[in-house]
């Protein structure tokens, strides 16, 4: 990323005898290539990354860059839409709408497939085991099913470390990040969603307590960019015709319908989708997205819908059960009264205690795990395989504490189920006794919340399975978040809130008429408020899971006490793994502290600009020594008449500029046209991962690093200015609510040059502001302490 600056500096000569060592140094240093900072993310005392040039990706630290939503009002730009025809516009605009379509289908398909697998992958292993346990084999059962589990991880870790580290993890911290300004290498590669896929598949189906919902969230994010840079040249997969959103802003867009299409597919929730994109994905928004990642939403749902009815005549395998609909429990008729509400409080209160408390020891285990992480993908791999096991243990082990059940004379499904799922699995048990802890743990998670949500089961599972049953849900679900294997919170938590929820109900049943599979879905939505911090979208994803809505009053009342609760004690898990991660990520308020500071104080080290004719030799050696990707442009006599403020030109266009060698041998202004002649527009786009062009690919001669080139046809005119005096905290927010990469900061009082420094993202981070101005560090807490 870039630094900025408050001293003024121009290459105007040699620049080995101009710049002092300490300077380069600490431009060097602040661009990411002091290689000592790399293990400064997550490493175990640490709460941030201090120099915001690295960051966690997946498990992988690696360097990152800030992404550039700014329209650059320059020439070419100029001239490109003054010659567009209304018949490109109208193109434009429908490839759009086409995009979206792609995304949904795509995205559908691989949400689909990603059932089918997982249906097929765990249950073909289930009932493997299932059968040797029918046979009284217990031992070979045991080992079956944990040897199949151990591969299955081994398999996921593997491919994750090896191939895609980015891969690893959620996703959901990354994408957020990413729609916010933030990019990383391989963070929305092919690779990465190839890894994202399969290892996801691999990773639920080896039984850890994970979700596959927070991938796909990923997975759709990682199709839209794919489709939104037209392809991969590096795999050979390249479409001429989506090669037209080469900038920031439109792949925003499309980043933003795929994170929605992920949702919506993970969930069978397409309105969820589109309000978790908006309250918790997204950094901006406008009317236009919402219909656009609307539409994309209902696709997937279509897809989804007309894929699972051509499983429900069993043409695939073991999936054909679900729908659109995954845990109805609209059967009971939910009638609640004032002693309900009590009830509600205490789910809420609960949520609140329990999802704070998970996200602290989260914070804990991540911060292990990175030291664990650091050593190499043979080490990620052995953590990997150690939590499989004990996973394994616990699943097969901890339902032989339970007693066996006898069956309900009323049962309407077979009791007990042999088969690959249901409420009555018959475990150790003999004819017509089921094991209500292994109808839990032996059998996918999807499966258990059904069995959790399901109405009319007052009676089906005793007291100490449920508490056993949390408690392994609830410890299991913070150990295995962080593995390298490409794994979701939303399943984890909503198994851990469902139970503790039937619990309640159960406590509390003589004062309520609720059923406990309605307390199961209040226990998930309070759980879900407690850790996630979000209440809208998951209010609606809900109830889209279950088809209920008559809960609509008390989901949101136990959502918004469980929330209220968590945020007194820390910040949803999401905001703080972005944290952990080191992603500088801004929010959307200031800090209180910054409105005691102006924009003048932050800016800092030696600012590098340009004249608008600028010697070849000086501008390569600028790019050479400095990791800047933007650099004032400042005109003096006799360019113009006093010194002048031209714009700002980005690294990227300088190397198309330097490669079309349009040089000339005196310092002599030329129009635009000729400047101009031999590129197109295309050629100043930003290109996909790894196909920019890059210093090293220019071959200057020692001739033409003597002569001069004109930039002011390159250079945006516009740029986004502030005065020196401008709190910080306004120059914060109108930095994130525009999407800038770069904000100019000009002087108040004439005589002075015409600009003091540039503000970026890192200047807004507290460390650095922290670091420039240690006595703040004091003033900050106490003014955290009085709010």
């Amino acid at each position: 990323m870039e630094t900025s600056s408050n001293h003024h500096y121009r290459w105007d000569g040699d620049i080995e005898s101009s710049v002092d060592d300490s300077s380069v140094g600490m431009s060097l240093g602040r661009n990411g290539s002091d290689l000592s900072e790399l293990r400064e993310p997550l490493v175990r005392k640490r709460t941030m990354n201090t120099t915001s040039q690295i960051a966690i990706i997946g498990a992988n630290v690696c360097p990152i860059e800030s992404l550039d939503y700014e329209i650059v009002e320059n020439d070419i730009f100029k001239q490109d839409w003054r010659s567009r025809q209304k018949n490109q516009i109208y193109q434009y605009v429908v490839l759009k709408w086409f995009l979206a379509l792609l995304i949904g289908l795509l995205t559908g398909l691989v949400g689909f497939f990603n059932n089918m697998a997982v249906e097929n992958i765990a249950g073909f292993k289930l009932l493997l085991t299932s059968e040797l346990m029918l046979k009284h084999r217990y031992v070979l059962a045991f080992f079956t099913y944990v040897g199949c589990n151990m591969v299955l991880a081994a398999a996921a870790a593997a491919i994750c470390a090896y191939i895609a580290p980015a891969a690893a993890g959620s996703g959901i911290p990354e994408v957020k990040a990413y729609l916010n300004g933030v990019d990383a290498y391989s963070i929305l590669a092919p690779s990465t969603l190839l890894v994202k896929i399969f290892g996801s598949i691999l990773g639920v189906s080896a039984g850890f307590v994970l979700g596959k919902e927070g991938p796909m969230v990923h997975t759709g994010a990682c199709i839209a960019n794919l489709l939104g840079q037209g392809g991969s040249r590096k795999y050979h997969l390249t479409w001429r015709g989506l090669r037209y959103f080469k900038n920031d802003r439109d792949r925003r867009d499309l980043i933003t319908c795929g994170s929605a299409a992920g949702v919506a597919a993970a969930f069978r929730a397409p309105v969820g989708g589109v309000l978790f994109a908006l309250e918790e994905a997204a950094s901006w928004w406008r009317s236009a997205l919402l219909w656009r990642t609307f539409f994309t939403t209902a696709v997937v749902a279509v897809v989804l819908r007309g894929l699972i009815e051509f499983c429900r005549s069993g043409k695939c395998g073991l999936f054909g059960q679900g729908g659109l609909i995954m845990f109805d429990v609209s059967e009971s008729v939910a009638t609640y009264s004032v002693p309900d509400l009590i009830a509600i409080l205490v789910l809420g209160v609960i949520g609140g205690v329990f999802g704070s408390l998970f996200n602290f020891l989260v914070d804990k285990v991540l911060r292990t795990y990175s030291i664990i992480n650091e050593r190499g993908a043979p080490f990620k791999i052995l953590l990997t395989i150690i939590i499989s096991l004990l996973t394994s243990c616990c699943s097969f082990g901890l339902p032989w504490l339970a007693n066996c059940t006898k069956c309900p004379a009323d049962a309407v499904e077979q009791c007990p189920t042999v088969g690959r799922s249901g409420n009555y699995k018959n475990f150790q048990c003999p004819p017509g006794y089921y094991n209500g802890l292994a109808s839990l743990f032996f059998n996918t998670n999807d499966d258990a919340i059904r069995n959790l949500f399901k109405a009319g089961t007052q009676n089906e599972f005793h007291m100490s399975s449920l508490f056993i049953f949390f408690t392994a849900i609830y410890c299991l679900g913070i150990i295995t978040y962080g593995i390298a294997v490409p794994s979701g919170l939303f399943i984890p938590v909503i198994l851990a809130g469902a139970t503790y929820g039937r619990i309640v109900g159960t406590i509390l049943g003589s004062i309520t008429d609720l059923d406990p599979g309605l307390f199961a879905l209040l226990g998930a939505a309070s759980f879900l408020g407690g850790t996630m911090r979000m209440t809208v979208s998951v209010c609606v994803i809900l109830l889209e899971l279950t088809n209920d809505l008559l809960m609509l009053p008390l989901v949101m009342l136990v959502l918004l006490i469980s929330k209220t609760i968590a945020d007194s004690f820390n910040k949803g898990v999401y905001d703080q793994i972005v944290v952990m991660k080191g992603l500088p990520y801004m929010e959307a308020h200031a800090e209180p502290y910054m409105r005691n500071l102006v924009a003048g104080d932050v800016v800092s080290g030696p600012l590098i600009s340009f004249s608008g004719v600028e010697r070849v030799g000086n501008i390569v050696h600028a790019l050479r020594l400095t990791g800047h990707n933007g650099f004032p442009v400042v005109d003096e006599p006799p360019l113009s008449d006093s010194p002048e403020l031209v714009g700002l030109v980005l690294r990227s266009h300088l190397l198309v500029l330097l490669n079309g060698k349009k040089f000339t041998k005196d310092r002599v202004r030329l129009p635009p046209q000729k400047v101009l002649a031999g590129f197109s527009p295309s050629d100043f786009g930003k290109s996909g991962l790894g196909k920019g062009l890059k210093l090293e690919d220019l071959e200057i001669t020692d001739e033409e690093m003597e002569m001069y080139v004109d930039m002011h046809s390159i250079v945006n005119t516009s740029p986004y200015t502030v005065v020196e005096t401008m709190s910080l905290a306004k120059a914060q927010v109108l930095f994130r609510a525009l999407g800038l990469r770069h904000l100019c900061v000009v002087p108040k009082t004439p005589g002075r040059p015409p600009i003091v420094g540039i503000l970026t993202r890192h200047d807004f981070m507290p460390e650095h502001i922290i670091g420039l101005l240690p006595d703040l560090k004091a003033s900050k807490k106490a003014v955290s302490m009085t709010m």
